[in-house]
């Protein structure tokens, strides 16, 4: 089937199964590795995309979903080597300790920032509960997404 997408700023076209995943496509055949596999049931969030403005799990979700949509991932919010507001947190507050899960709860808080600018903590630890962290407390994390939201 045929798929026509925006990913990460650029009209791309994709010649794909009708079963095939959207983390299957990113990572395999376009390269794009940050998005990670880990569950594959969409209940760890390490496959955190975001599709149409909103975090989708890129190991449950079919790339014909996909068409006629904006999909980005990790690789896509950066600007070149200038990280967006969001990755930069994520940098000021060290809330990053494998690495494993950073994109995925990078992405969560990207939606976050754009669906509730002003989100108080509640609505922070929602957002951030189907993405876990096997290293840490979330504590850097939790301050790297309030860093985003009060901005």
């Amino acid at each position: 089937m045929h798929v026509d997408l925006v990913l990460n700023g650029e009209l791309t076209a994709i010649e794909c199964a009708d079963n095939e995943l959207i983390l299957d496509v990113v990572r395999e055949r376009l390269g794009l590795t940050g998005t990670k596999r880990s569950c594959d049931m969409e209940v760890c969030g390490s496959c955190t995309v975001l599709l149409d403005g909103l975090a989708a799990s890129a190991c449950t979700t079919l790339v014909a979903e996909a068409d006629g949509k904006e999909l980005v991932t990790i690789e896509g919010l950066s600007d070149g080597d200038e990280l967006n507001p969001v990755q930069q947190a994520f940098v000021d507050h060290a809330a990053v300790q494998c690495g494993f899960c950073t994109p995925g709860m990078i992405m969560s808080v990207q939606a976050l920032a754009m669906d509730h600018p002003d989100a108080d903590d509640e609505t922070i630890s929602e957002y951030l509960s189907g993405t876990i962290c096997r290293c840490t407390g979330y504590v850097k994390i939790l301050e790297a997404a309030r860093q985003v939201i009060s901005e």
